[in-house]
């Protein structure tokens, strides 16, 4: 770890310039990709490791080599920058502090798949990182890194910047490319895949941020010097966001498999005032939750974390102390993931409410042991029941916190079962207001 040096977040004032960024290698990668074949970049990608970085952890390559290379429809390349999710914040790092990265890395990859339109889909609400990277692309395209004939080649390639409506759903592949066409952001059904069937009914590839941010330096130094950075499963660097109870909250770039306890202590300060863990959220708030006695000796990969029935999803984790109220937190991510459900699947459309309904009776004080039954019953009926994987997310952290914290609900509840009419189940077909 002594000589770890940062892939994507390096330790450079000004980075975000471009003729920093030129100064120290900046778009070498580029011009070494434009004398490549395409399928060579493609085996060098595959042979680096590298997984999205996105929450799926899908071999990014593979991905790459479903695009089909003789079509007569156009392709395009989808960045997604919605990162909508509680706790995770790790893409608009990149968009500040080194955004060319990202660039060159979206002109490799659309190089190597044959696209000539690259979308790069943010969140609204990201209006500074927004402008940010629009004068970054601007200046790129001053310079002729994006464009026509690039670096004095016959390849060709544009890049635009399409701002989310914020809907997290829409961080959904498929519902981002139905929001890209100007449609109503859902989840289409898989298959077709968009690898045949994306954008406008074109071959599309989504990449997130982050991803396409490793390329460069992938391109630069090897696939087979990024395949022995961290954990060989899940190879690389990660943008570990740490929020919550943590004296140094923020974004570290470190090694795949770092312990979970080096990344509290050592990199985020500890605890605020020293007291115990009781619940972290490792990836981002879709994901399980972990009790405090389950963190020693963790490594934070998707591999590792599997060990202990949860995912690294972003990377982004949440740290909370004794005093947390669990049912409280499982409530206040149910209440968001029950406002942005597109509605499309009955499961989670309804299903969400409910959970909701039941949390707030349990928080009240107004539930019995029944209710948790009930509870854990509804998160398990929309588990895999729905089209994309924005069920799973929401069913998740209740299904697992009612798991490994049913002394947190149990202390909420009644025993008896003859609660007031007003207060049964029955009500809770009631529409919730949120």
């Amino acid at each position: 770890m002594e000589n770890f040096e940062p892939v994507i977040l390096k330790n450079i004032p000004d980075l975000h310039k471009l003729d920093v960024y030129l100064k120290h290698g900046g778009y070498s990668a580029l011009e070494k990709s434009l004398k490549m074949k395409p399928e060579g970049i493609i085996e060098e990608v595959k042979k680096s490791g590298l997984r999205g970085r996105g929450g799926a952890c899908f071999p990014t390559g593979l991905k790459w080599s479903f695009m089909p290379q003789k079509t007569d429809k156009p392709k395009y390349l989808c960045c997604n920058g919605d990162e909508s999710e509680p706790a995770s914040f790790k893409d608009r790092e990149i968009f500040e502090k080194n955004p060319h990265q990202f660039i060159e890395g979206t002109l490799i990859a659309a190089y190597a798949m044959g696209v000539k339109i690259a979308y790069v889909y943010i969140r609204g609400e990201y209006y500074r990182w927004i402008e940010l990277l629009q004068k970054a692309i601007d200046d790129a395209y001053s310079k002729g890194f994006i464009g026509k004939n690039i670096l004095g080649s016959d390849y060709s390639v544009d890049i635009y910047i399409h701002r989310g409506a914020g809907a997290y759903i829409c961080g959904e592949e498929t519902a981002l490319l139905n929001s890209i066409e100007g449609k109503r952001g859902i989840p289409r059904f898989k298959p077709p895949f968009p690898a045949n069937y994306g954008l406008w009914g074109c071959p599309t590839t989504i990449n997130n941020i982050e991803t396409l941010a490793n390329i460069p330096e992938i391109i630069n130094k090897g696939g087979e010097w990024f395949s022995k950075i961290g954990e060989p499963k899940h190879p690389g660097t990660l943008l570990y966001g740490l929020s919550g109870h943590i004296n140094k909250p923020g974004i570290y770039e470190l090694p795949s498999g770092t312990l979970l306890t080096d990344l509290i202590y050592k990199y985020g300060g500890g605890v605020k005032d020293n007291k115990p863990i009781k619940m972290i959220i490792p990836g981002g708030s879709s994901m399980p939750p972990l009790r405090g006695d389950e963190i020693e000796g963790l490594k934070m990969d998707n591999e590792n974390l599997k060990s202990v029935n949860s995912y690294i999803g972003t990377a982004g984790i949440v740290v909370m102390n004794e005093d947390t109220d669990v049912v409280k937190v499982i409530k206040r991510i149910t209440k968001f993931y029950y406002h942005e459900s597109c509605g499309q699947c009955t499961p989670c459309r309804e299903g969400c409410g409910w959970m909701l309904k039941i949390l707030e009776r349990i928080d009240n004080g107004l539930a019995t042991s029944k209710d948790i039954e009930l509870l854990n019953d509804v998160a398990n009926n929309i588990e895999g029941n729905t089209i994309c994987a924005f069920g799973d997310a929401a069913a998740w952290p209740v299904k697992w916190a009612i798991k490994k914290f049913l002394p947190e609900f149990e202390k909420k509840v009644k025993n008896e079962i003859n609660l007031p009419i007003a207060n049964s189940v029955h009500s809770l077909r009631v529409t919730y207001k949120v």
